[in-house]
């Protein structure tokens, strides 16, 4: 038991690189968006009438990006925003054409 003190860092380490991998989200070359999210974002850029469903699909979308839109204060509205809606259009282009 005299080199468990040593051990422990390498199980931190080992650890926070596992919990970054499972974090890591789909693998390169996937989907982002599914098949609805698709439909329902070139349905609103198309100009077609808003509905709540769309709505929530877009949201859903955004989130996929990294905006949380439940953040009682946040210091980088709008820019956060902004990046997660170029990151769903770079999706939006990539996956659903």
């Amino acid at each position: 038991m005299k080199n468990s003190p040593k051990i422990w860092p390498m199980v931190c380490a080992l650890t926070l690189s596992l919990i970054g991998c499972a974090a890591g989200g789909t693998p390169e070359g996937a989907a982002h968006l599914s098949a609805s999210e698709c439909r329902d974002l070139a349905a609103n850029r198309n100009n077609a009438p808003v509905t709540p469903e769309r709505n929530r699909s877009e949201l859903a979308a955004l989130e996929k990006a990294g905006y949380n839109p439940f953040q009682a204060f946040d210091p980088n509205y709008p820019e956060d925003l902004q990046a997660a809606q170029r990151q769903v259009d770079h999706w939006y282009h990539t996956d659903c054409h």
